[in-house]
């Protein structure tokens, strides 16, 4: 069983220990689940009632924080201090393949770099460059002429065409597809024409993709994901899109094509953006928004078609009061009848 005091921890997260530096814990849990031994953390203020409920002996939580009987650590972002609490007690035990497996194919005129791992039934096309330290599992089609950075993680059944450029650090999740066809047609005599779509994507330094997530290619140019940025599973991102740095883009969203989104934004679950608009550095597009405008920076919008988000919570609960107004409006004019049968009775 590991042990380790409070003390220790706090050194470790760079937190402030508010508390017995001396007590000991054993083990990591969820507030709730949490008991005598375990460390926990509160990330979220609505569960702050949680603080003095919970069995924990020490919880992790924000600086701003309320005061507890219970030992504190108050940190800058305590989801992210917890994840080095749990690596303490949980040691990251995932297998990556090691060396390159004879079922794999691999052309002659690729370039692999030092100590790439690649698996079962994987393909590498002629021209294509994988750099140092990269794992590419089995089941993987990697195109001619793409090139893929150092250290990167490609996980089962991803297929990257040809032509596309991966950077460094990039994890990419099973079943991902990068480089496919943007939708493309035009109608010509009643029948849609395919557009050939022969542009690239880009996806830069520290990105992470999730599962059968489609990032499809430029019509001319290049779509791009910016350095940082981290994609949930589901996604779909159209032809020449724009994606700016260390934005979090959740599951099944959808980004039509040639959008521009700029720096720090977040893309809430199955949000959804026309095509050829703008978000702004620092925006936030909430869960389900149907974005049909320009977003400016550092503006919150949401509901459909979105709207600033204090707008649409006012629009929604005129909405949510329909009932009992369709009620009134029912009763009143009810009222009214009457009343013009007396005046129209007294007049005759």
């Amino acid at each position: 069983m590991i042990k380790v005091t409070l003390g220790e921890i706090a050194k470790l997260v760079e937190g402030e220990l508010v508390g017995d530096r001396e007590t000991l814990i054993t083990g990591i849990s969820g507030i709730k689940e949490a008991k005598k031994g375990d460390i926990t953390f509160l990330a979220n203020p609505k569960y702050e009632s949680l603080l003095e409920e919970t069995q924990a002996s020490a919880i992790i939580t924000s600086k701003l924080s309320v005061a507890s009987s219970k030992p504190l650590i108050k940190t800058e972002n305590p989801s992210f201090a917890f994840a080095k609490v749990v690596a303490m007690f949980v040691p990251e035990a995932i297998y990556h393949p090691k060396g390159q497996s004879a079922q794999a194919f691999i052309s002659p005129k690729a370039k692999i770099g030092k100590n790439v791992a690649v698996g079962p039934f994987a393909i590498i096309e002629d021209n294509a460059v994988v750099g140092d330290d990269t794992i590419v599992y089995g089941g993987c089609y990697i195109g001619y002429d793409t090139r893929i950075g150092k250290k990167c993680i490609i996980y089962p059944n991803v297929s990257i065409r040809e032509r596309i450029e991966i950077g460094s650090r990039v994890i990419i999740h099973c079943g991902t597809v990068i480089g496919s066809d943007g939708f493309g047609f035009a109608k010509v005599r009643g029948v849609q024409e395919k557009i050939p779509q022969i542009g690239t994507v880009v996806v830069e330094d520290d990105v992470e993709i999730g599962a059968n997530v489609t990032i499809d290619r430029a019509r001319f140019d290049k779509t791009l994901i910016g350095k940082g940025t981290k994609i949930d599973n589901l996604v779909q991102i159209a032809h020449n899109v724009i994606i700016g740095e260390n934005c979090l883009i959740v599951a099944q969203a959808g980004i039509s094509g040639s959008t521009t989104i700029g720096k720090n934004v977040i893309l809430a679950g199955q949000a959804g953006l026309v095509g050829h608009i703008t978000v702004g550095d620092g925006a936030i597009a909430a869960a389900q928004a149907g974005v049909t405008k320009s977003i400016p920076p550092h503006t919150m919008v949401s509901g459909y078609p979105a709207r600033k988000h204090d707008v649409a919570r006012r629009v929604n609960a005129c909405v949510q009061n329909l009932p009992q107004l369709y009620k009134h409006i029912k009763e009143l004019e009810q009222k009214i009848e009457k009343l013009e049968k007396m005046l129209k009775g007294k007049n005759e």
